[in-house]
């Protein structure tokens, strides 16, 4: 082991509070399909994805998190999904807008909830599927593109926040969502240093140069725990909530002082969602 090796195995992880939005799939299910997840023709069970939502729910009750709920809308069912609703950082909350018909009534109705709860709303001019695609990691945005959100809403969620937004394209359509690949560890308000785990493949190489050089100690998925979205998780800084499969990012973190915890969501993954995407973070 070297002696870099030794450092990062030792750090003092320090957990934050988070506050966080959820919505309660009462209305899932997969009657279309706008991502290779998606097969319509097979079944799925609301109850299941209810009953394994609770589980996380629960989880991040049980870590002392800040838990607020939308209320689910009949007639969408991704509305589950609650990390594309928006991005909030700063008391403002950046409204999505969808690029698929079929969500594109979920964005208003985010946007509502933000407005209800006291958050400075800006409607997006551009397309975008917030957090989905939007990730904080330290003093810098990263956003993905390249499936979903389009490259100027970048521009605009610059202006809009006052940070360095730092555009990343991905390559393949299972990681459509910048949060399928890429798992933000430390956000840099810890005791520990921004850091991210990534699947490398899901990008191009100018992309994978910037995750190189800024995130050197990055944790390096394998595709088998990126293909069940192991990397579609959240951290508070300590314990990392993970899909319970995804067992070798599960030593990773051990090895590097995290605590995972991990929660069977294999019902939502069907829609093409774990983790990160029922959580949307409340950064006021």
């Amino acid at each position: 082991m070297t002696m870099t090796d030794t450092a990062t195995s030792v750090t003092e992880r320090t957990p934050t509070r988070k506050a966080v939005l959820m919505c309660r799939p009462e209305y899932f299910t997969v009657s279309y399909r706008i991502n290779p997840w998606m097969h319509p023709e097979d079944p799925t069970s609301t109850a299941t994805a209810v009953a394994q939502w609770e589980t996380l729910y629960r989880t991040y009750l049980d870590l002392g998190f800040d838990v607020r709920l939308i209320d689910p809308i009949p007639g969408l069912p991704d509305m589950v999904y609650a990390a594309n609703g928006g991005f909030v950082l700063d008391g403002i909350a950046y409204g999505a807008s969808f690029t698929y018909p079929e969500r594109q009534p979920e964005g208003p109705a985010y946007m509502s909830w933000f407005q209800a709860n006291g958050f400075d709303v800006r409607e997006p001019l551009e397309v975008n599927e917030g957090e989905g695609d939007f990730l904080l990691v330290g003093d810098v945005i990263l956003a993905g593109t390249g499936f979903r959100s389009a490259s100027h809403s970048h521009d605009e969620l610059a202006r809009i926040m006052g940070r360095e937004v730092i555009s990343l394209n991905l390559i393949n359509p299972s990681f459509y969502h910048l949060d399928t690949a890429i798992a933000v560890l430390d956000d840099g308000r810890g005791s520990a240093p921004a850091n991210i785990a990534y699947l490398p493949s899901a990008f191009d190489e100018a992309s994978l140069q910037i995750l190189r050089e800024r995130y050197p100690d990055a944790i390096i998925v394998t595709e088998e725990d990126a293909a069940v979205l192991g990397l579609n998780s959240f951290s508070d800084g300590y314990n990392v909530v993970i899909a319970s499969r995804a067992k070798d990012f599960e030593r990773q973190l051990r090895e590097r002082g995290y605590n995972p915890i991990g929660v069977d969501l294999s019902e939502l993954l069907l829609g093409g969602g774990g983790v990160k995407c029922c959580t949307l973070e409340l950064r006021s």
